[in-house]
């Protein structure tokens, strides 16, 4: 019984191998990984075989509407999973309780605003993303009831989040599992009487469940940190350090959200079956990037708690050994899905033409998925160590200003009088250009960069990492 509470228990990663320990949190979050985005595969397989090939398209379109209205509190998440690893690190009980109640009471503000500009956007935006007029209706369902759900996906991913910055990332996996499992069997049993509004209902369901199951879990861990009436009301402080943290996160999303718009807008151009080609390679798309985000989760964790303990031996060896473990990763798991990729594609639509297409996106793509193993666990060692606008003004300039220009002139150099608006797949091209030119300027912002700056001093303060959210100075 102990050893089975050990697996769940927070986990320290300022000791032992280095290799090990990344290996040892970032499976579950893997696994986890893996069953969230089951969440997206199995409302597009659903809609595909029981709608059709329109629906798939609808749900696919709504995704990047709803990434962009949500950037602020990845923002938020991202700062607070640093300070909880750091405090965790430090053993500073009292910072660590402050960062945990105000962000709770912070999701809640976000996710009310977020509900009522999501629901009230949602015609708005897909008719100035030009979305296929057999499709917005669905898409515009799909959104509405989403948002109205919001809180918890939201309240997942914070806890998520918390509990991951302690190095438990086993219990997040484990009601992550619980609850796709009730999507699965809620969207079997909604999308025929609803449509693709059941599917969106039956995602918003499990998706409460499994907050609500993270919520038990961190409120019985009371020997690590306190939840009470003062550590839930919002001190400017605390706030403003995790925002000021997060928020280049945060801008980063946004960016990348407003570059997918503005590449969908370009998609949108080439017909509903091209969109739901794309849609199919975004599905399988999400498998082959989940080691990459993972280990960028795993490094930034194991960053941030050596940086709190001032094991500052560990850095380099750490993150050296990341990213070889996600480039491997990744290769294994490109490889894998190549081989089987009609097989996967056939998962969501029987239509040949789509199929192909779905393929000949891939290949494309394979080698950007190792490109960006290096770009995200050189991502997670920066933000880790407390510098979040390196990767931010990275993410900006790739996304926005090479992803977007070269996927509107690929297109135009490709048109021909086969091809009068030009070719559809100069689209994927222009991506793979870009993982590529971002993994090298990361990899050099490693090297070289600003972050080192950003580690605590010997006396335990920082400018960086406030000294204290002393009760006192709150009041």
């Amino acid at each position: 019984m102990q050893k089975i509470k050990k697996l769940f228990a927070p986990r320290d990663m300022t000791q032992g191998v280095p290799w090990k320990r990344i290996a040892t949190f970032a499976v579950p979050m893997l696994v986890g990984n893996f069953v969230q985005q089951l969440y997206n595969t199995v409302d597009s397989a659903v809609v595909g075989h029981y709608i059709g090939d329109g629906a798939l398209a609808a749900v696919n379109g709504a995704m990047p509407v709803v990434f962009m209205l949500i950037v602020l509190f990845t923002g938020i998440s991202t700062g607070a999973g640093i300070r909880v690893s750091q405090y965790f690190g430090a053993r500073d009980r009292e910072n660590l309780s402050f960062v945990i109640g105000n962000c709770i009471t912070l999701t809640a503000l976000i996710s009310i605003v977020t509900m009522v500009l999501g629901t009230a956007l949602a015609y708005p935006l897909l008719h100035l993303l030009k979305s296929p007029l057999e499709i917005i209706g669905w898409t515009a369902d799909y959104l509405q009831i989403y948002f109205l759900g919001i809180s918890g996906f939201m309240y997942y991913n914070i806890f998520a989040g918390i509990l991951r910055g302690m190095g438990d990332s086993l219990s997040a996996l484990l009601f992550l599992l619980l609850s796709a499992t009730l999507n699965v069997v809620l969207d079997l049993l909604l999308v025929k009487p609803m449509g693709v509004a059941g599917v969106a209902l039956a995602t918003i369901l499990a998706q409460g469940i499994s907050a609500a199951l993270c919520y038990l879990k961190l409120s019985r861990m009371k020997d690590t940190f306190d939840i009470n009436r003062s550590t839930l009301k919002l001190k400017k402080e605390v706030v403003t350090d995790v925002v000021r943290l997060g928020l280049p996160s945060g801008i980063t999303q946004m960016t990348f959200s407003l570059a997918m718009l503005m590449v969908m807008r370009l998609e949108n151009s080439f017909g509903v079956a091209f969109v739901a080609s794309t849609s199919i390679v975004k599905r399988v798309d999400g498998y082959a990037m989940m080691p990459n985000f993972t280990f960028g989760m795993a490094m930034t964790t194991y960053i941030g708690q050596n940086v709190g303990a001032r094991r500052y031996d560990r850095l380099h060896t750490g993150a050296r050994q990341g990213m070889l473990l996600a480039v491997g990763t990744a290769t294994v798991l490109t490889g894998l899905i190549l081989i089987f990729g009609r097989d996967i594609m056939h998962i969501f639509t029987e239509t040949k033409s789509v199929i192909d297409m779905s393929m000949r996106l891939m290949y494309i793509l394979a080698l950007g998925y190792i490109a960006m193993a290096v770009l995200q666990t050189m991502s997670g060692v920066m933000r880790g160590a407390g510098d979040t606008v390196t990767p931010m003004l990275i993410s900006i300039g790739t996304s926005v200003f090479i992803r977007v220009t070269l996927a509107y002139l690929l297109v135009h150099l490709s048109k021909s009088p086969e091809y009068p608006d030009g070719r559809p797949e100069m689209i994927h091209v222009s991506l793979l250009l870009t993982w590529l030119i971002g993994a090298c300027i990361n990899y050099l912002a490693y090297k070289y960069g600003r972050w080192r700056k950003k580690l605590p001093v010997d006396d335990g303060l920082s400018p960086d990492i406030p000294a204290t959210y002393r009760k006192e100075k709150l009041s």
